[in-house]
């Protein structure tokens, strides 16, 4: 039941030297946290900081060993130790008591005294090192939200240059810490930082602004402001002529402005933007712009009247070719965007001149997830009926009858089961019972 841990004594490493120590060692020479025995307070620290509340902030942190609680694996606060020599959590132990158990959790020794005794010497190691690591913590923070506003502050006064380089610390500043984030919001950093943005903004300021934008929790007033058709329109110079990252930037931006309710997607309609896009897409050199461009080519798609131009710039062929080698997410997004072309004329084409797309799409059927499913048998459902004879062939020809069986046998949702049926119904119209069979290669058992 309990991993058997004796930390009696447990050796640690030292931060210098390599040097290997016991429990006795590092309270001797303060390596869990510079305090001297008999003191609780870290140096500097005039008042008591409370336990509980530095043992919840520090959650993600990495806790040496000898400070965990063998029965709940979280950090001690109150450590007693057994006759046998092994400490836990007051509370945990007692409890380990009241449900009838004599025994060391860790050794399963039988006790011969069921006194718990204190540990302060383990509770003032616990108490200095989350000290230290808190107020360590809370100390980067409070700098980090003083240099933010700082540097806000600094924006309003530096033209040129200096401001490019003003903004791009700031956009370091903002993409690696919650604080600064913060610190931009309560402090009118968006609304300065959106005011640079403009139909005169070079790409150096633009593409660091965006940098810091796209960081931020936006509200709508900022959201509004930011999809005024010159902002946006800098936003997809950026998208075509910027640095990869800026490129991800403008495009993760756009996909934020186009989740509002008032958003008009006129504004997003544009040949320059959807060839942009494109090119992010294919981009094999830069595969980290891929989720980002298929995820705002996902948000424009849902608006129908782009769809025809969306077609029309040749997204069909390059996302088919790509098909085989998407991560799940990526593929998700992809077949969506499929999907959603071929419920118009010129989408449903271009499906089907792509020599590739049969056999792709029903390759994915019952391979990723039933969400890849659904798309799929979407997909494929709308070239089949284009040219039944034409294309049912090709399916049939890529194993798609022994694919739409597996799908009516397993647990998929029902209404998959049905449309799987009426695809394979159309599959098999022009054929014989017999040639039906023999052409689909199928096994006799699923004869």
């Amino acid at each position: 039941m309990f991993e058997a841990k004796s930390y009696r004594n447990v050796k640690l490493d030292a931060s210098a030297g390599g040097q290997v120590l016991d429990l006795e060692t590092a309270v001797k020479d303060g390596i869990l946290g510079g305090v001297t025995v008999g003191g609780l307070v870290c140096a500097g620290v005039a008042e008591k900081l409370d336990l509980k509340k530095m043992v919840e902030e520090l959650e993600s942190i990495e806790v040496p060993p000898v400070f965990i609680c063998p029965i709940s694996l979280d950090p001690m606060q109150d450590p007693v130790t057994l006759c046998t020599g092994q400490t836990y959590e007051r509370y945990n132990i007692l409890k380990w008591f009241s449900l009838g158990h004599c025994t060391c959790p860790t050794t399963m020794q039988e006790l011969w005294d069921d006194t718990v005794t204190p540990n302060r010497t383990m509770q003032q190691l616990i108490y200095s090192w989350f000290s230290q690591k808190f107020l360590a913590t809370k100390k980067r923070s409070e700098d980090v939200q003083g240099r933010a506003i700082e540097l806000l502050d600094n924006l309003k006064k530096v033209k040129g240059q200096a401001k490019v380089q003003t903004l791009k610390e700031l956009r370091q500043v903002v993409a690696a810490h919650s604080t600064a984030r913060k610190a931009v919001l309560d402090n009118g950093g968006t609304a300065l930082v959106t005011s640079l943005l403009g139909p005169f903004t070079t790409h150096a300021v633009g593409s660091e602004a965006v940098g810091i934008l796209v960081n931020l929790d936006l509200d709508f007033a900022t959201q509004s402001n930011l999809r005024q058709p010159a902002r946006i329109s800098l936003m997809v110079d950026m998208l075509n002529e910027g640095s990869i990252e800026t490129k991800i930037n403008c495009t993760r931006l756009m996909e934020m402005l186009m989740e509002g309710n008032d958003f008009e997607h006129e504004n997003m309609s544009s040949l320059r933007l959807l060839v942009g896009l494109l090119r992010l897409v294919k981009d094999k050199k830069h595969p980290n712009g891929l989720l980002a461009g298929l995820g705002l080519l996902k948000s424009i798609c849902s608006h129908e009247s782009v769809r025809g131009s969306v077609v029309s710039i040749g997204t069909v062929p390059p996302l088919v070719e790509l098909l085989p080698s998407l991560n799940n997410e990526c593929l998700e997004l992809a077949l969506y965007i499929l999907d959603v072309l071929s419920s118009i004329p010129e989408g449903r084409l271009a499906l089907k001149v792509c020599a590739n797309t049969i056999p792709n799409v029903v390759k994915l059927l019952m391979r990723v997830s039933e969400t890849c499913t659904r798309l799929a048998l979407s997909i494929l459902w709308a070239v089949c009926m284009l040219a039944p004879e034409e294309c049912t062939a090709l399916a049939v020809e890529a194993g798609l009858a022994a694919k739409l069986l597996l799908v009516i046998q397993s647990g998929c949702n029902p209404v998959l089961k049905q449309q799987s049926v009426e695809l394979l119904k159309l599959c098999s119209l022009n054929y014989t019972s017999t040639i039906f069979i023999s052409e689909c290669k199928l096994t006799r058992t699923i004869q």
